[in-house]
């Protein structure tokens, strides 16, 4: 049914993005599809890496553990972002193309009252991919 798997990650709060990993991992078997891990980073030093190299290389560390811990194959890719908090969304709808991705998994969050004012990341995504969209909560 669906032959490339999406799922953003946040390198930083990996604890809490569990459900919708394992819900990535369970598909991607089920499926036969491989999935791919994007984490989003900017130029500068971070709490997660340096420089984006650095950035690059513990994502593919994590999307290897990944696999080997689902037994499911994995790729990952970082991209880079001036201001991730404003482009998130544009540059992983922009993922979901360039990766040919035809299902994204993602974790959400509990919806709160800014929910009301502007869409969630999740709810940006579903309704501008032409991707499916399994927001996990």
């Amino acid at each position: 049914m669906f032959s490339r798997i999406m799922t953003p990650v946040d390198l930083a709060h990996l604890e809490r993005l569990r459900k919708s990993l394992d819900v990535a991992a369970g598909l991607a078997r089920q499926n036969d599809a491989p999935v791919t891990y994007v984490a989003v980073t900017s130029p500068e030093p971070g709490s997660v890496a340096h420089n984006p190299e650095e950035f690059a290389a513990k994502l593919k560390a994590f999307a290897q553990s990944e696999a080997q811990s689902h037994g499911i194959a994995t790729d990952s890719k970082a991209l880079v972002s001036h201001d991730p908090g404003v482009d998130l969304d544009k540059t992983l709808l922009k993922a979901v193309d360039e990766i040919g991705a035809d299902l994204v998994v993602m974790q959400s969050h509990v919806p709160n009252l800014a929910d009301y004012l502007w869409p969630s990341n999740g709810g940006a995504i579903a309704a501008h991919s032409k991707a499916s969209v399994f927001v996990v909560r």
